[in-house]
């Protein structure tokens, strides 16, 4: 883990900028996950004998980037947990989309089912057995002549939910061909970033925001002097 990419580190957590390659949960790829790799990155640097804790907070899908938060002890991983739970926390994505929103500004309502086989969710009916509300407001930030910088806020925290909505109006992530994107980008991301976590510390109680540098390439780069 280079030490850069650390966003955040106290006592009881651990914030990283995730690239696109990386994993939180162990895959049948059977490469290393992101929880290992603190791990070794904190033993090193404490020069810690025997195991070191890394609990998982939350998750990001492998092909998005962004900010994503560890706990480094049991208690913080308890009190995180709960504010992730209770809506306590704000997060804020930023996508790049091969189409422009019908909208510069606007919420998205619909009904997701997750299909496990194919680990992807589909835009169902609300009476659909299994079928989740999922609810989303975006505001359109820049257009270049080929991709519009969105930024995006979850209400809720559903499957895949930004890929998902956003193809079901025909807006398309830029690289994310499993919700019919155009083409695929060369290192196998999609252009979904998770850009600012908002939230209260598990002991201080102090208000925390981190917000991850946007990824360094050619799609992004079109964006990289939006603030």
């Amino acid at each position: 883990m280079d030490s850069s990419r650390i966003l955040h580190e106290d006592n009881h957590l651990i914030a990283v900028n995730k690239k696109s390659s990386e994993i939180v949960q162990g895959d049948r790829t059977g490469d290393t996950t992101m929880p290992d790799e603190i791990k070794a990155y904190l033993k090193d640097k404490y020069n810690k004998p025997g195991n070191v804790f890394c609990g998982v907070i939350h998750r990001l899908d492998r092909p998005t980037s962004g900010v994503i938060l560890f706990a480094r002890t049991s208690k913080g991983l308890e009190r995180m947990n709960k504010q992730f739970r209770d809506k306590m926390t704000s997060k804020t994505y930023w996508a790049i989309l091969e189409n422009k929103p019908p909208q510069n500004e606007g919420k998205l309502v619909h009904f997701l089912k997750k299909n496990e086989k194919q680990n992807k969710s589909y835009v169902s009916n609300k009476d659909t057995k299994g079928a989740k509300e999922a609810i989303l407001s975006y505001t359109l930030i820049r257009s270049s002549d080929r991709y519009h910088l969105v930024q995006v806020e979850l209400e809720t925290g559903r499957h895949h939910q930004i890929r998902a909505q956003f193809s079901s109006i025909g807006c398309c992530v830029k690289g994310d061909l499993k919700y019919g994107g155009k083409r695929s980008n060369q290192d196998g991301s999609i252009c979904l970033h998770s850009r600012e976590l908002k939230f209260n510390h598990p002991t201080t109680q102090e208000e925390i925001c981190i917000i991850a540098p946007i990824p360094d390439n050619k799609f992004w780069n079109i964006f990289k002097d939006v603030k």
